[in-house]
């Protein structure tokens, strides 16, 4: 199987270095082109994926097609291709923020082109993503095989196109959340005495383990949380100075934050 990125930046890139990693596809599977082609260049000679000269020589090369680009473009970067598309029916794979499959359908004049909408995260690149996805109809014969590449780079789940923008920021702006927490845990840890490398590598570890005990525990986080926190104890205290500061609602405010924002767009 071939597969084509149309757009090659920092999530085409995730995703390729994900399954290369994993060994889902060779280099040569795989064909991109994109609007600056020195901006990827050097990324495709280093990991010996293929090169287009076109967006529509990448649907011609390619038995799926992942559109990677930004969403103020999707009704141009479609028209360019749609000849392409037309002389060879390529499933196409949108990475586009805020555009929906209805948009796309009415770009492509047609509801019977097979369309995958996903929401990958940037930790696709490492094997640990997780990717919302949804489909038209069209799509049905293919869904399988696209889910089996993302499933490759990490957790799936399909959800309704209504609960993307919500996805977008527990999943896909959170990663950048959590890395704000666990620096701030180490700049705390560099308050006590700890050297910043240390206190990251502790913070971050700790935030992996308890991350892979909520996937792998029938409790909830708040279960959890009992487990950690001893009457009277440390974690108590600490749990309760963080809700005085306002750590949730912050969290909170941060997730309504990123939703608006995408709904803008």
């Amino acid at each position: 199987m071939k597969l084509g990125f149309i757009g090659a930046g920092n999530m085409a890139q995730a995703i390729i270095d994900g399954l290369l990693k994993a060994g889902t596809l060779l280099p040569t599977d795989i064909v991109i082109h994109g609007g600056t082609p020195a901006h990827y260049a050097a990324y495709a000679a280093k990991v010996g994926v293929q090169t287009a000269s076109s967006n529509a020589a990448v649907v011609e090369q390619a038995d799926l097609v992942v559109l990677a680009v930004k969403p103020r473009l999707a009704s141009d970067v479609i028209a360019e291709i749609q000849p392409a598309l037309t002389a060879k029916v390529t499933p196409l794979i949108s990475l586009m923020s805020g555009v929906s499959i209805l948009q796309i359908e009415g770009y492509l004049g047609t509801k019977d082109y097979p369309l995958v909408r996903t929401m990958p995260n940037l930790n696709v690149a490492i094997n640990a993503g997780m990717t919302a996805y949804a489909a038209n109809p069209a799509a049905q014969p293919v869904l399988a095989t696209v889910v089996g590449l993302f499933a490759a780079l990490g957790e799936t789940i399909e959800l309704a196109e209504a609960h993307f923008s919500t996805f977008v920021a527990l999943s896909g702006s959170s990663p950048a959340f959590v890395y704000l927490f666990i620096d701030a845990l180490s700049r705390a840890g560099v308050k006590y005495g700890l050297t910043k490398a240390a206190a990251t590598r502790i913070a971050a570890q700790a935030v992996l383990g308890s991350g892979a005990m909520v996937l792998q525990s029938s409790e909830s986080p708040f279960d959890l949380i009992d487990k950690v926190s001893s009457p009277g104890g440390t974690t108590v205290a600490g749990l309760l100075a963080m809700e005085a500061a306002g750590f949730m609602p912050a969290v909170v405010a941060g997730v309504d934050a990123t939703i608006a924002k995408d709904q803008e767009e």
